[in-house]
């Protein structure tokens, strides 16, 4: 499994969110690379970089500082703000490795999945941020200021047959609360799609809730504010799957 700290970058800053309320902004440091550096020098493989000026405002804001941060020589997937096959080509030649894609991939899921085709499997990684709708979880839109009228498990499917490799997905109702993961609704993922490599995200507040992740089969695990805030380190939660 594979721990990806999280840089998420709001006007230039390292911040965090409560439940993608642009209205509960927590800011943790002034720059980017900075903390880029410090998980390179703790052993981090990958970093998951999320440009929330782009997710708010639908273009890419953060250009530069996703590539201060691509700079530190550690491997990086990063999206939002993506709208076009020129933001990903930018996204490509700035030193990502991998794009993520979030509401596009529900509104145009039949241009998402060309962009599978095209790039590749390993190169595109789907994020689908999740609200339960009734008894149903429903994809957000738009920075999460809406949700779609689709399911998640339909939305999913759309992009099957283009060879779907990597996918996260975030409970919206758990993201920068630290109350646990969401561990339900990824073992359903993990037992209805085993050819995808699924992403944990949000909710994560302890060793243990990775621990709980990588016994469900999850690929990766996605950790913000508990790093942030000091619940452990990146180095503890590197040693934690890793003797697992």
């Amino acid at each position: 499994m594979i721990v990806y700290p999280a840089i998420d970058i709001l006007d230039g800053k390292v911040v965090r969110l409560d439940k993608g309320s642009f209205d509960a902004v927590t800011t943790y440091d002034d720059d980017p690379a900075k903390v880029a550096k410090e998980y390179r020098r703790a052993g981090v493989e990958w970093i998951h970089v999320v440009d929330l000026s782009g997710a708010r405002d639908g273009r890419q804001r953060q250009v530069e500082d996703t590539q201060r941060i691509c700079a530190e020589g550690v491997r990086i997937q990063s999206g939002g703000g993506v709208r076009s096959v020129q933001d990903v080509e930018r996204l490509f030649l700035g030193g990502v490795d991998r794009v993520v894609i979030g509401s596009l991939a529900v509104s145009k899921p039949d241009l998402v999945s060309r962009w599978i085709r095209d790039f590749g499997r390993d190169k595109i990684c789907l994020a689908f941020d999740v609200r339960l709708v009734g008894r149903t979880y429903r994809p957000a839109l738009k920075g999460w200021a809406d949700t779609a009228s689709t399911n998640l498990y339909d939305t999913i499917d759309l992009h099957i047959g283009a060879g779907l490799k990597h996918a996260l997905v975030t409970d919206i109702s758990k993201d920068g609360m630290l109350s646990g993961p969401n561990l339900e609704l990824y073992a359903d993922l993990v037992a209805r799609y085993p050819q995808i490599s699924w992403q944990a995200s949000g909710g994560i507040a302890s060793l243990e809730d990775i621990r709980a992740v990588e016994r469900l089969g999850v690929a990766g695990v996605i950790t913000g504010k508990a790093v942030y805030e000091g619940r452990f380190t990146v180095e503890e939660a590197l040693s934690c799957w890793q003797n697992a």
